[in-house]
């Protein structure tokens, strides 16, 4: 009997054994697909799609972290990813000059905001303050202009200075700078510690704003076509799955910020629906164009992909 129970408990552990390695052949058989990102809110449906591919035996993502755009934008334009979560402005950018990327899906719906100090009364009252922005190459310098717009100013009728997303509201704290727009959650941050409050939505200036988009290179595109595919439609999935508990949960896990920041900044921004759109695109190209962020933006054909 007790040889029995012990070749029973051998044949048990073989099987198992068999099991496991039959997993690992199944993971190590995935392809990979490294994307790019920055620990914002914008970068969440990347992020969720990372966390609902790990154990898939078809796909997986791995995710590189960066610190900047600038690095982060290196490494997409050299290719040592094959893609990224990125400001879309700074991926048209890359685009006109020869980069072989497309952008495939929005990284995020809404989600910036237009912090100002405190004793800022109004929009008119920006006029020789100090608007720090991120990049030039950003859809935060477009909603600073369009703010400037509606309440009758240009660029010209205040001081434009980029700074890194991180300094903003101890700079808007100490008073150096007069308010900000910048990926989330930096702008609830300055809400949190009561150094500014927000002017505008994005919403109220620009209706289906384009800020963030996910991107591709073609290299990956042309030689992972099925990856590719399974992999935006993954992204999108995920996307429609960031519910408020969701998208707070992968955030406290990537973004090491405070929960009344997320709570504040996850207010402003949605994940559904990802798809850009033509319209989107060329309101977006044309506004890029019309604030002289570029004059020969690329076209939409050339380099938004849709078709999967």
């Amino acid at each position: 009997m007790k040889k029995y129970l012990l070749l029973t408990s051998l044949l048990i552990i073989s099987l198992f054994a068999l099991v496991g390695c039959g997993s690992a052949k199944a993971s190590e058989s995935a392809e990979t697909v490294k994307i790019a990102y920055l620990p914002i809110t914008h970068s969440l449906a990347a992020l969720e799609e990372a966390e609902e591919l790990a154990n898939n035996d078809k796909v997986r993502v791995e995710l590189v972290k960066y610190g900047s755009w600038p690095e982060l934008l290196d490494a997409l334009n050299s290719g040592q990813v094959d893609g990224a979560s990125v400001l879309i402005e700074l991926a048209m950018k890359s685009k006109a000059e020869g980069v072989g990327i497309k952008a495939v899906a929005l990284g995020h719906k809404d989600g910036n905001v237009i912090i100002v100090s405190n004793d800022v009364k109004d929009g008119a009252d920006l006029k020789g303050r100090t608007i720090a922005i991120p990049h030039r190459q950003s859809s935060h310098n477009i909603l600073v202009n369009d703010a400037l717009a509606k309440d009758g100013l240009t660029i010209d009728d205040i001081n434009v200075v980029e700074l890194a997303p991180t300094e903003m509201p101890s700079a808007l704290a100490a008073g150096t700078i007069d308010g900000y727009c910048v990926a989330e959650p930096f702008g609830a941050m300055g809400v949190s510690i009561g150094a500014g409050k927000v002017l505008y939505t994005s919403e109220e200036l620009w209706e289906d704003s384009v800020c963030c988009a996910l991107v591709l290179t073609d290299d990956f595109i042309d030689n992972h076509a099925d990856t590719a595919k399974a992999f935006v439609e993954g992204y999108k999935t995920a996307g429609n799955n960031l519910d408020a508990d969701t998208a707070k949960a992968v955030a406290q896990k990537y973004l090491n910020q405070k929960d009344d920041v997320l709570d504040i900044s996850l207010k402003w921004i949605s994940y559904d629906d990802l798809t850009i759109t033509e319209d989107q695109y060329n309101e977006l190209a044309e506004k890029v164009k019309s604030y002289g962020l570029s004059d020969n933006p690329p076209a939409y054909a050339d380099f938004v992909k849709s078709d999967f």
